[in-house]
């Protein structure tokens, strides 16, 4: 093995789960004696090596083992069986801001986190001001970490990490978390590790930011190595894992893009009236969504474009459903460019994405699906706001004579 490479011969990690979780000690012994414990095997025979200065990522299912095995890398925990070979110093991005003292300040729970990293206070010290810039937390870096936002939080764990000169880099879903800004820096400083010639494993259910980072990909399931090659067509396989499902729990995770990939939409943009791309638009402006739909084979009968317009944290705008036959998808085709126009957007301020899915006519198998397609901002025009841009025509409404009451 090179140095700062990674190497896993047949390693397997079991887990004892009890029925019960115990409190006390008492609880614990007792437990222990009346109970018997389920084995589960988070890994089962898992090899494979990552060389110096490769970038590799793990895909994967919800419990497939991907986690496991970065701790595993990281030195938290122990394989059951097999060996596991690091070389160089590691730094572990498996949950920020982990191991911070709410109590303490920014600046006190780096220096303990640096110690924790194995470099002493004078390191430290030469790097500080260089990490707090990084998470732009100049003006709070000497409050307690308890009054800071998770966002300032991520951040500062983040700047920490990612400081270390590490050799070997272990990154767990640090892209799901966030506003947009922050995960462009995070990418930024993970590419400049990479052009150092350090070496990556990243788990990550975002397809875009895998194949953007890594030239190969493993594919876990159950535990298992599924698949181990070039990144594309690692995560096709592990999209044609979730085609089954309309709305699997990895959408959390960041995942964006799955189905069985018999036919893709490809090439979604936003224009505006003259046919120019934008990403933002006044209210009440034209307003087109335009898209390729690309078929490995002709599929018959056409395929369904389902669509949907979502608001800041995802609340559902509109959607519906169009046949593809209608827009010329017929026997023998295999490509179709599709164009959906809107005369005056209904929409009067805030943040949108639009939601895509492909769905075969037959049985309704999911062709592919992209839960954020495009994205953009509407800016208001006037004085409306919201989301709704509500239009209407106010006008003077006569006052009738007043109804003569009764006499008592």
């Amino acid at each position: 093995m090179t140095e700062a490479g990674i190497r896993l011969e047949h390693v397997s990690r079991r887990f004892r789960v009890y029925p019960q979780e115990a409190r006390t000690l008492k609880e614990l012994v007792v437990a222990r004696r009346r109970a018997r414990g389920t084995d589960v095997w988070a890994l089962r025979d898992v090899s494979f090596a990552v060389e110096r200065g490769e970038s590799v990522g793990l895909v994967g299912r919800n419990g497939s083992g991907k986690t496991t095995l970065l701790k595993l890398l990281a030195g938290i925990i122990k394989p059951t069986s097999g060996r596991v070979s690091v070389g160089g110093r590691v730094g572990a991005l498996l949950e920020l801001g982990a191991g911070f003292h709410p109590d303490f300040t920014g600046r006190d729970n780096v220096y303990l986190n640096g110690s924790i990293h194995g470099l002493t206070r004078a390191d430290v010290r030469a790097r500080i001001d260089e990490m707090v810039a990084f998470a732009q937390l100049e003006r709070f870096i000497d409050l307690p970490v308890r009054t800071y936002s998770s966002g300032m939080t991520m951040r500062l764990g983040f700047a920490v990490a990612s400081h270390m000169e590490a050799d070997v880099l272990l990154l767990d879903e640090v892209f799901a978390v966030g506003d947009e800004e922050f995960q462009r820096r995070c990418f930024g400083k993970i590419f400049e590790f990479k052009q150092r010639g350090g070496t990556i494993v990243f788990v990550s259910h975002d397809a875009s930011a895998v194949e953007r980072l890594c030239e190969r990909a493993v594919l876990l399931s159950g535990g298992r190595v599924d698949f181990d090659g070039p990144t594309h067509d690692a995560i096709a396989r592990y999209q044609r894992l979730l085609a089954a499902e309309r709305d699997p729990d990895e959408r959390e995770l960041g995942l964006r893009e799955w189905g069985s990939g018999e036919a893709r939409i490809q090439d979604v943009a936003l224009l505006d009236s003259e046919g120019e791309e934008r990403r933002q638009f006044a209210a009440g402006e034209p307003w087109s969504l335009r898209l390729r739909i690309v078929a490995g084979r002709a599929l018959e009968p056409a395929p369904r474009l389902a669509y949907e317009l979502r608001g800041e944290g995802g609340a559902l705008i509109a959607a519906d459903v169009q046949d593809t036959a209608e827009l010329g998808w017929s026997n023998g085709v295999e490509e179709l460019e599709a164009r959906f126009d809107v005369e005056r957007l209904p929409l009067a301020d805030g943040r949108f994405h639009v939601r895509l899915g492909l769905v075969a006519a037959d049985d309704g198998r999911l062709l592919h699906q992209l839960d954020d397609a495009a994205s953009f901002v509407v800016y208001p025009a006037g004085e409306a706001r919201g989301p709704v841009l509500l239009e209407g025509r106010w006008r003077r409404q006569e006052i009738g004579a007043a109804a003569e009451l009764p006499l008592r």
